[in-house]
């Protein structure tokens, strides 16, 4: 009877516990996205316009209103080359950012000729801090940004190296802006979804989903009279920096700035 009983212990427990199999270990952490922008003021965010001091923010350039970050000139009498941007105020490696943006309205009056829905996302840039008063532009990589005039094409998602270079197609690229090898242009004040991939030295421009340039080994210019004093030594790569959004004349408008790192 005894031995029934045990028999009958071992079947039960070992129903109860069945096979053993893996568990995940408790310190690996998914990667979750995080939002940069969190849709009711510039927390986080820094300023800097050519000609003034960090965070002035000459004619209410940039703003939230109705949940919406807005780069705007409605306060400007004249443009007269007050390119700016906003970063944010941390640095970052290797990572996925998504943007959701929208041309609208008109260019700024006084506006440069190319400044028709004309914007970039910069990314592996100089620290704000860093951006002498009437410096245009900081040292860093850009996802230009263009808008269609409603009848041309005018492809968007160019890479533009201001101080710095790449390696695209095995070459180091030559012009200052590389067109995408897939062409696609947005007419309108349309919604569209920008993304960059930085995986150490490799990057990706996307647009809607859609991959349309990649390029590797960002660099900065020995030849750049500003990108040059960045170099250390014989280290020319980049690895991290700041991202920031252009102000070049033409008003645009953020509802989502988020970033996944690796």
């Amino acid at each position: 009877m005894r031995k029934i009983y045990l028999l009958f212990l071992i079947v039960v427990i070992g129903a109860c516990t069945g096979p053993s199999t893996p568990t995940q270990p408790m310190d690996r952490i998914e990667p979750q996205w995080r939002s940069l922008f969190n849709g009711a003021t510039l927390d986080g965010w820094v300023m800097k316009i050519n000609g003034y001091e960090l965070n002035d923010n000459y004619a209410n350039t940039f703003r939230v209103e109705d949940s919406i970050l807005k780069i705007s000139y409605d306060d400007y009498e004249r443009y007269d080359q007050r390119y700016g941007a906003l970063y944010f105020d941390e640095s970052f490696d290797n990572y996925r950012l998504k943007v959701e943006y929208r041309f609208v309205g008109d260019t700024a009056h006084a506006a440069p000729n190319w400044g028709f829905r004309d914007s970039g996302i910069q990314y592996h840039g100089q620290s704000p801090q860093s951006v002498a008063k009437g410096q245009y532009f900081p040292v860093c990589l850009e996802f230009n940004l263009h808008g269609g005039d409603g009848e041309n094409e005018r492809p968007n998602g160019q890479i533009c190296t201001i101080g710095t270079k790449v390696i695209f197609e095995g070459e180091l690229n030559r012009d200052f802006c590389t067109m995408p090898s897939i062409s696609r242009t947005f007419h309108g004040d349309q919604w569209v979804t920008a993304e960059i991939e930085v995986k150490d030295d490799s990057i990706s421009h996307w647009l809607n989903g859609e991959k349309v340039l990649a390029f590797s080994s960002p660099q900065y210019d020995p030849d750049h009279d500003l990108g040059k004093t960045f170099i250390q030594g014989d280290t020319v790569a980049i690895t991290s920096g700041y991202i920031s959004l252009q102000s070049n004349s033409h008003p645009i408008q953020f509802r989502k700035i988020e970033i996944l790192e690796y």
